[in-house]
């Protein structure tokens, strides 16, 4: 017996209250201009709100959580809603909110010398790389969606991407975060130690927690020399073990200069 979930109506004076803390353009409640927010990537599972918010600074993000907690409202956050697991979308009984990352667009600081770039969570991907492009640097997350996702659900859902052997998942990519917690309140980390020892590491927590912990509103990301050269090989195998044969060999000759290795099938 499968139990439908009944979620209660959200009052409309609760629902001025969080336009208001959105701020001027920060708030839609048309439903035209809602669906895109409610529909999944994938499959097309349609969810159901009253309203989406698109506040533009960590200020107004913790104003709207706070009123949702004191409330008791739901908060979906989402990103650039290119996942493919229908985890940034809102059930269909108009008792959540979604919360937009989309106008938290800009690009705080470029620290060439420790290599770090400080973003905030709705810049999207392919930004952040043409931006360490411009000052002879590389961020190395790379996926199929970069010219859409943002960095903040790529560090909410730990993206990994093509370069994972080489650069590790975003998980390695974060030196610092700025997380809204499910309160209200603002958990500040943005630092860009390369050699934190200072107790627990609570960034990790919020990296690939799919926004259940908190809001990710800002990171301290790490850059990489850019490559000077590259090779691209194309290579026929007889089977997916003599491909994972292949790789061994490669990485024991080549160590971490191999940046992606990919399997694909007839």
């Amino acid at each position: 017996m499968t139990a439908t979930r009944i979620g209660r109506p959200i009052a409309p004076e609760v629902i001025e209250r969080l336009k208001a803390e959105a701020g001027p353009g920060g708030a839609l409640d048309e439903p035209s201009d809602i669906a895109p927010y409610c529909t999944s990537f994938r499959d097309g599972w349609e969810g159901r709100v009253p309203l989406v918010l698109r506040p533009q600074t960590t200020a107004a993000v913790a104003q709207i959580v706070r009123v949702c907690a004191e409330a008791g409202i739901g908060v979906v956050p989402q990103g650039g809603n290119t996942g493919l697991t229908g985890g940034g979308q809102p059930h269909a009984d108009m008792s959540e909110i979604v919360v937009s990352t989309s106008r938290l667009n800009r690009i705080r600081a470029t620290d060439t010398v420790n290599d770090t770039i400080t973003v905030e969570a709705g810049v999207v991907l392919k930004a952040i790389q043409v931006a360490a492009d411009g000052v002879d640097r590389l961020f190395p997350l790379s996926l199929g969606a970069e010219g859409s996702c943002q960095i903040g659900g790529n560090i909410s859902t730990n993206a990994g991407g093509v370069q994972v052997l080489r650069y590790g998942n975003t998980r390695n990519l974060v030196l610092g975060l700025e997380v809204v917690l499910p309160d209200g309140s603002v958990w500040n980390g943005l630092r860009g130690l390369r050699k934190d020892n200072t107790g627990y590491d609570m960034k990790q927590v919020f990296i690939g927690a799919e926004g259940t912990l908190g809001i990710v509103t800002a990171a301290v990301l790490r850059l990489f020399p850019k490559p000077t050269a590259g090779e691209t090989a194309w290579i026929g195998l007889e089977s997916p073990a003599a491909g994972v044969a292949l790789l061994g060999h490669m990485r024991a000759r080549l160590g971490d200069a191999v940046s992606a290795f990919e399997l694909i099938s007839s």
